[in-house]
């Protein structure tokens, strides 16, 4: 049996104007995580969601959110997602020169602190704060585009993260994929060393073929 990833729905995903309805639908399914993505249009070439958003979801459904911060200022929207109520708060290691400093005031905010990596950006730049962080988000496409397909040589970078974060003493390290994620790209990410795979438009929100709580389950028995 291969190991059962970590569901995140990526919320940006689902239809805006029926938000609700899709957030029944990730209940139904026991999605285990929310993946909220907030983009400034500067960082990456569009926008996202925003704080009120995450405080109106967190009265509907108690499933944990982790927010992609997307941004070239996240240390300035710490204290907006902690009160919306985040319980990851995942910065790009790209947008600062504060990366210590960050996952510091994310500590101290109550949430916990993970860093998010661009395709190209070294693993080694992790080096000094890898004990300090609760999570890494790969991008496996480049951020901001949505359905973009895997780059391929990111299976290769998972497998490095995860003897990375071993070696250095990070062993409950969760490695959460952005982008690239579908049926078949799943499996190769898990086996890699991932623990949590962020699913939008090529697994769960696929309305022409199934409810999102049906995709999730199917998603699911690939791992079976």
């Amino acid at each position: 049996m291969q190991k059962q990833p970590l569901i995140a729905a990526s919320l940006i995903c689902s239809d805006p104007l029926d938000l609700s309805s899709d957030i029944n639908e990730l209940i139904i399914g026991k999605a285990d995580y929310i993946h909220f993505d907030v983009m400034d249009g500067q960082f990456v070439p569009r926008y996202g969601l925003y704080p009120e958003i995450l405080t109106a979801l967190k009265k509907k459904c108690d499933i944990p959110v982790d927010v992609h911060m997307m941004v070239e200022n996240p240390e300035d929207f710490i204290d907006d997602f902690k009160i919306a109520g985040a319980e990851y708060y995942n910065f790009h290691i790209e947008s600062t020169a504060h990366a210590h400093r960050i996952i510091k005031k994310v500590e101290k905010s109550g949430m916990k602190p993970g860093v998010a990596l661009n395709p190209a950006t070294p693993l080694t730049t992790l080096k000094y704060i890898i004990s300090d962080i609760k999570m890494v988000v790969l991008m496996a496409i480049n951020p901001g585009i949505v359905g973009h397909k895997l780059i391929p040589n990111m299976i290769d970078k998972i497998r490095d993260l995860r003897e990375f974060a071993t070696v250095n003493g990070n062993e409950d390290l969760i490695i959460q994929i952005d982008g690239g994620v579908t049926f078949e790209s799943g499996k190769a990410m898990i086996d890699a060393g991932a623990d949590m795979l962020v699913c939008g438009t090529g697994t769960i929100y696929r309305p022409h073929e199934d409810t999102i709580s049906n995709k999730i389950k199917a998603f699911r028995e690939t791992f079976k």
